[in-house]
């Protein structure tokens, strides 16, 4: 029979990475569910700009608004899942506290971090709202929310890991992909982060159709690679091409990375399924981006981006995880030759 894990136990362990597993998903759809409220124009659902209390924490005045027009509805169930996250991340705390107090810090101390980072998310949020969707806000309310998920993963990475380690099955990481690992990760956010910065400029400028709200979206028109005068990356030019452009470097950049990371972990002789998860998000997440610009902006283009790119970004932070700083748990081929080794040496 394995003897328990150090640090609370294996069924205490086991319970947290299932925990954090679950805040992870429901901090994913809040992702999502926020772009919904984007593309269907619902930030400012609950009451317009200098709203007070009215607009956050309330909704139109209201705790839970019974009644109300669609994009109250919309901005409410983005506010609802916030709230699911808020709990989450507090049960995450105290069973972290309560049953893996000896050995495992790391866990509480995680569950704490992500406790602040998702209350400075909410008052991201309620800025945001009080300040009419700035754009600088925006873009760290986003990026705020996808080193929250980051952590997340962590944590249940964490777990993984260090159940494998007690229980002497794990598998070393890839020799070297550290660098490749952090560069991938921290440019691919920078691309994000860009992109959130981009979607709250839709208030300015004017689309190449007619008198329709466009922001940096359709600085470049409905041209990719090249932007607007025919140029690949004409700078310069006003601040809503800037601002689209800067995305368009940070994905160029984070494209390279991450191909440069897959092919380094492959060439060092890893097989692991999320390498191949990753150059097919990362395939999706290209051509979605090239679709945004050559279509026009499309609310379901849009959601996809956002999603695909969320997809990816946990991809590449658990492949940095996995692969490049935790052990993890050996497949099971691997553990029959060593418990063999270890009834002989017995």
């Amino acid at each position: 029979m394995a003897g328990p894990v150090a640090g609370g136990g294996g069924d205490a362990l086991r319970r947290f990475r299932r925990l954090a597993d679950l805040t992870a998903v429901v901090t994913f759809l809040l992702i999502v569910v926020g772009g919904i409220v984007r593309v269907s124009q619902s930030g400012l659902g609950c009451g317009p700009g200098g709203s007070g209390t009215e607009g956050w924490p309330l909704c139109g005045g209201q705790v839970i608004p019974l009644v109300g027009n669609e994009n109250r509805v919309i901005e409410f169930s983005h506010r609802f899942l916030a709230t699911v996250v808020v709990i989450l991340i507090g049960l995450l705390c105290w069973r972290a506290y309560k049953g893996l107090r000896e050995g495992s810090g790391w866990a509480f101390r995680g569950s704490l971090v992500a406790g602040v980072l998702v209350l400075i998310q909410a008052g991201l949020g309620g800025l945001t709202v009080e300040h009419s969707l700035a754009e600088e806000l925006v873009a760290a309310h986003l990026g705020t929310a996808m080193v929250l998920l980051g952590l997340l993963l962590w944590l249940s990475a964490k777990a993984r890991s260090q159940a494998a380690v007690e229980s002497g099955a794990t598998t070393a990481p890839v020799r070297g992909l550290k660098p490749y690992a952090a560069t991938a990760a921290v440019l691919l956010l920078c691309a994000i982060v860009a992109g959130g910065y981009m979607a709250g400029t839709e208030e300015e400028g004017v689309s190449d159709s007619g008198p329709n709200i466009a922001g940096a979206h359709l600085a470049c028109g409905k041209m990719f690679p090249e932007c607007g005068s025919g140029k690949f990356l004409p700078f310069g030019n006003n601040r809503l091409t800037d601002i689209h452009l800067t995305h368009r470097v940070f994905v160029y950049a984070a494209t390279i990375a991450i191909i440069v990371l897959l092919s380094v972990a492959f060439a060092r002789g890893s097989r692991d399924r999320l390498l191949v998860l990753a150059a097919l998000l990362l395939f999706c997440q290209f051509m979605l981006g090239a679709l945004n610009v050559w279509l026009g902006e499309h609310g379901p283009l849009i959601v996809a981006h956002l999603t695909t790119g969320t997809l990816l970004w946990a991809t590449v932070i658990s492949i940095a995880y996995k692969l490049a700083w935790l052990p993890s748990e050996a497949p099971s081929r691997e553990r029959a030759p060593r418990a063999e080794a270890s009834a002989a040496a017995a």
